[in-house]
């Protein structure tokens, strides 16, 4: 085994400090480049940033609640075509709960199914235009749910559980991927007109997981979809500059309170959260603007059309928000 002398060790002031500073330059350059996804890979210990480089990039999920029966969009079943009328027995004793009233006769399916495409696929004559596509889709058949009640089955639907306190899918893609944009939040919702489904913001929330990967909820369908974005317009002392110094005088009071009180995660994301809003004043309102939008891209989101108009606007702006960083909408 090799010896190392002590006096090897040893350091003067020059060589210390010119090591030392070199490590501090390290760090920051690692930080910066990190932070604009160039290196290679990214360290763990960097917050917000996964310790590896994730396949998975980003999602949007459109979640039905009490949205048409899957017997009537995909899920063939030629057995209901057989026994359409009888009584409903699974048999073997087996007691099926019905929460308003017993159950009743085999109701087959409403609508045609016909194959499509080279994978065969069953479609329902309600989905035309996308009957197109199977062959580009994946199909999830095999699901189960342990209730038929719609409160918990939206937990289940949205955390994976019955009950609440669970982190949300969006959750936890913003937890395992990390932020893309610093000037929007890792994870939208996106409410439809008439509200939030059951469970309301329960089906969005982060759970045990740090708050600030809860859903931020923004309603479109208001003329200023993010409230208080900008000053209003009789406010003509809101300058910038005077609203850069405000900014800067409350972080200043923020990290002094957040220090007295290091163990409070929901500070934490709190202060996240307004320091997220200032800098979404400059990103958010290009983000809902659709009047750059082509035609053609109008018409094929149905907004040319009024009973599709609202569902196809926050379709399109969610892969507005998703090409500029969001990471779950």
């Amino acid at each position: 085994m090799r010896t190392i002398h002590p006096a090897s060790l040893a350091l003067n002031r020059r060589e210390f400090l010119l090591r030392f500073g070199g490590g501090l330059v390290g760090i920051a350059l690692s930080h910066l480049l990190g932070g604009e996804s160039l290196l290679a890979a990214v360290s763990g210990d960097q917050p917000g940033l996964p310790h590896h480089p994730p396949k998975a990039k980003f999602v949007i999920q459109l979640f039905m609640n009490g949205g048409a029966s899957q017997i009537e969009l995909f899920d063939h079943k030629p057995e209901l075509f057989r026994r359409a009328g009888e009584s409903f027995d699974p048999g073997a004793g087996q007691r099926v709960e019905a929460t308003t009233s017993e159950p009743g006769k085999v109701l087959k399916p409403q609508f045609e199914f016909r194959q499509h495409g080279q994978s065969g696929r069953w479609v329902s004559s309600l989905l035309p235009h996308l009957a197109t596509c199977v062959d580009e889709l994946a199909f999830f058949m095999a699901m189960t749910s342990r209730t038929n009640v719609h409160g918990p089955a939206s937990y289940l639907m949205n955390t994976g559980f019955l009950l609440p306190g669970f982190p949300s899918f969006g959750a936890w893609v913003s937890y395992a991927l990390g932020r893309v944009s610093e000037a929007l939040p890792t994870f939208v919702v996106l409410p439809d007109t008439r509200g939030l489904p059951y469970n309301q913001k329960g089906n969005f929330s982060s759970g045990f997981l740090p708050p600030q990967h809860q859903g931020t909820i923004i309603n479109t369908s208001l003329t200023a979809p993010i409230a208080h974005l900008s000053p209003p317009p009789g406010a003509r002392y809101l300058t910038p500059a005077a609203s850069s110094d405000g900014l800067a005088l409350l972080e200043k009071i923020n990290r002094r309170h957040l220090e007295a009180n290091d163990g409070d995660a929901r500070l934490e994301a709190r202060i996240h959260a307004y320091e997220l809003a200032a800098r979404m004043q400059l990103s958010a309102p290009e983000v809902f603007d659709l009047t750059g939008e082509t035609e053609t891209t109008r018409q094929l989101y149905g907004l040319d059309e009024k009973v599709t108009e609202d569902f196809g606007r926050r379709c399109l702006i969610a892969r507005r928000l998703i090409e500029r960083g969001v990471r779950f909408v």
